[in-house]
C-alpha cells in the first residue's frame, strides 16, 4: 500500500526536529531572556548572590555573584542561551569584569527587538538600526572617557576607584578600601605586564577578610621543607627541577627477573640505591643550596641532601612550578648532565613562616620584582573562594586599565549618556531603522533600572531624574546606591574602566544581532548506541 500522499515530507531522521520562522525566533529570544533574567538580580553594588549546588554525589556548593561563574555552572539546552553564556566567558577572558552586564544588556536588546518583530518589522531592519545605534553609542562613550595617565598620583587614584567600584558589587564590598589597595599595589608591581600568573593567591581559612594582606617583597609557597634539612637559608642558589626522585626502579614494563637467592635481590636493590645516589651527586654538582622538585623526593635522596646541607622542597606547587621559576629567574631542569648550562634561581632568604595554623615557605628578595603574593583569609571556604573570584576580577580589570588608561564614570552614567546620543542620532535617520535605534536606547536605559531595582529603590523615579540631569548636560551623573540618590560620579570616585564598558557594548550588540538573524533551528537526533 502506498503512503499517504498528503503526509508532510520529513527530511530528518527519526527524532530530528526543526523549528522555522517566527517559532524559531521566539524560542531563541525566550531562551536568551531567561539567561539574562537569571543573572539580572546580581547586577550592581546591591546585587544578590546565587547558591550553585551540583547534583553529583558530593553536592558541591558555591556561593557567588560573578556572572561568568554562574553561567559556566548552569547546564542549558537552548542554543541561543548558549550564545549568551559564550559571550560572558569571552568577556571574562578578555577583560575579566562586566560578565553580568554583558548578558543583561544583550537580553535587553533582544527584549526590545522582540516587541518590534511582533509588530511585523523585519529582523534585518532591526539589525541595521542596531548597527547605527551602536556606532553612535561608542562615539559617545569615547567622549565620556578621561585619561589621567600623565600624572602618576591621579592615575593611581583612578585605579583605586576602579578597584573599589569593581569590588563594591562583590562579597568584599565591606572591606573594599583594604582590598582595592592590595589589588592596585600588586598590579602596579607588574609594571604594565598583563601576566597575572606572577601574582600568587594563597587562600587560608580562619581569621576575617580584613586579615588578608599582600606580601610585596616575598613569594609564598604553600609547602613544607623536607625533614632534616636546614629550615632557613640565606643567599640561596635554587635549582628548580621536574624529575622523579623516588628510587629508580627497573622501569622495563613486564620485565621479569629470576633470582636463585635472596642475596641476588639485595644486589638489585643496591644497584637501584647506587643509581639514585649517583643522581643526587649529579644534582649537588650544580652548586645549589636549595633543591625544589615538582615531584616527590624519597627518604634516601632527602637524607643525602640534608647531609650535604641542601634544603630540599618536594611537590612544589604543581601548577605553579613555572611561576616559581619565573619569580626566581631559574630554568626548570629535568636532566642533570650539563651543570654549566643550567641557570640557577637566586633569592636572599628562604624560611618557614606561620600563617594562621599552617606553615608556608617564604622566598624573600627575589630578582623578579614584579612578583607578589596575596594571602586571603576568611571565615569559611565559600567566603574565601568568592573573595578570590572577586579579587581576580579586580586584578584583571586593573591590569587592562594599566594598558588602556582611560576611565569613565560608573553608576549607569555612561549608559544614560549613550542612550541620549543614540536618540539624538536617530533624529537624522529617515528610514524604519529609527524604531530600532529608539529601542536600542531604551535597552541601554534599562541597565540603571536594574541597578536601582536590585537595591530596592524606586527605579522609574530615579531613572527619570537621571535622564533629566543628562538632558541638562550633566553627563557624569549616575546612581549612588548607598543613599539611593542621583549624584555626580566623579565626586564619589565611582568609575569603570573604558575598555570594559566598550567590550560590554560591542559583545552584547553582536550577540543580540546574531540571535535576531536566526529563523530556523534544526536539532539532530542523537546517535543511537549499537546494541
Amino acid at each position: 500500500m502506498m503512503g499517504d500522499a498528503f503526509a508532510p515530507v520529513n527530511l530528518f531522521e527519526e527524532g530530528g526536529q526543526e523549528a522555522k520562522g517566527e517559532q524559531a525566533r521566539m524560542a531563541s529570544i525566550v531562551g536568551a531572556l531567561a539567561v539574562a533574567d537569571l543573572v539580572k538580580s546580581s547586577l550592581g553594588p546591591k546585587g544578590m548572590d546565587k547558591i550553585l549546588q551540583s547534583t553529583s554525589r558530593g553536592g558541591n556548593v558555591s556561593v557567588t555573584n560573578d556572572g561568568a561563574t554562574i553561567l559556566k555552572s548552569v547546564l542549558i539546552d537552548n542554543p541561543a542561551a548558549k550564545v549568551l553564556i559564550d559571550i560572558s566567558k569571552v568577556q571574562d577572558d578578555e577583560v575579566g569584569d562586566g560578565t553580568t552586564s554583558v548578558c543583561v544588556l544583550a537580553g535587553e536588546f533582544l527584549r526590545q527587538a522582540a516587541e518590534l518583530i511582533e509588530k511585523k518589522m523585519h529582523p534585518q531592519t532591526v539589525v541595521a538600526g542596531y548597527r547605527l545605534a551602536r556606532d553612535a553609542a561608542l562615539k559617545a562613550l569615547d567622549t565620556a572617557a578621561v585619561d589621567n595617565s600623565k600624572s602618576p598620583e591621579a592615575f593611581r587614584q583612578d585605579l583605586i576607584n576602579i578597584a573599589k567600584t569593581t569590588l563594591s558589587s562583590k562579597v568584599l564590598s565591606q572591606d573594599k578600601e583594604h582590598f582595592a589597595e592590595i589589588a592596585v599595589q600588586a598590579v602596579l608591581k607588574l609594571k604594565g605586564s598583563t601576566n597575572l600568573d606572577q601574582i600568587q593567591i594563597i587562600k587560608r581559612i580562619g581569621g576575617t577578610l580584613t586579615d588578608s594582606y599582600l606580601d610585596p617583597d616575598g613569594f609564598l609557597l604553600d609547602k613544607k621543607i623536607s625533614v632534616g634539612c636546614p629550615k632557613r637559608m640565606t643567599n640561596c642558589k635554587v635549582l628548580v627541577a621536574n624529575t622523579p626522585m623516588d628510587t629508580d626502579k627497573v622501569k622495563i614494563y613486564g620485565s621479569k627477573v629470576k633470582v636463585d637467592s635472596v642475596a641476588k635481590v639485595a644486589e638489585i636493590e643496591a644497584a637501584e640505591k647506587a643509581k639514585m645516589l649517583d643522581k643526587v651527586d649529579r644534582i649537588l654538582a650544580h652548586g645549589c643550596n636549595v633543591f625544589c622538585n615538582r615531584q616527590l623526593i624519597y627518604n634516601l635522596p632527602e637524607q643525602r641532601m640534608a647531609d650535604a646541607g641542601v634544603m630540599a622542597i618536594e611537590h612544589t606547587d604543581f601548577d605553579g612550578t613555572e611561576r616559581l621559576a619565573l619569580v626566581l629567574g631559574a630554568d626548570i631542569v629535568s636532566t642533570f648532565d650539563t651543570p654549566d648550562q643550567v641557570k640557577l634561581g637566586r633569592c636572599d632568604l628562604i624560611e618557614e613562616v606561620m600563617i594562621g595554623e599552617d606553615k608556608l615557605i617564604r622566598f624573600s628578595g627575589c630578582p623578579n620584582s614584579q612578583a607578589s603574593s596575596i594571602v586571603i583569609r576568611g571565615a569559611n571556604e565559600h567566603v574565601v573562594d568568592e573573595a578570590h573570584r572577586s579579587l581576580h576580577d579586580a586584578l584583571c580589570v586593573l591590569s587592562q586599565t594599566v594598558k588602556n588608561t582611560a576611565v569613565i564614570p560608573g553608576g549607569g552614567a555612561t549608559e544614560m549618556l549613550m542612550a541620549q546620543a543614540v536618540e539624538e542620532a536617530s533624529q537624522k535617520i529617515e528610514g524604519k531603522q529609527v524604531l530600532a535605534m529608539e529601542a536600542y536606547a531604551r535597552a541601554l536605559r534599562a541597565m540603571p533600572m536594574h541597578i536601582a531595582d536590585n537595591a530596592g529603590y524606586d527605579s522609574a523615579e530615579l531613572v527619570a531624574e537621571l535622564r533629566a540631569k543628562h538632558f541638562a548636560g550633566k553627563h557624569s551623573f549616575g546612581l549612588q546606591m548607598d543613599t539611593g540618590t542621583v549624584e555626580d560620579m566623579w565626586a564619589h570616585g565611582i568609575c569603570d574602566a573604558y575598555k570594559v564598558k566598550k567590550q560590554v557594548v560591542l559583545s552584547s550588540s553582536e550577540a543580540a544581532e546574531m540571535i535576531l538573524r536566526v529563523d530556523d533551528i534544526v536539532q539532530c537526533a542523537p546517535r543511537q548506541r549499537q546494541q
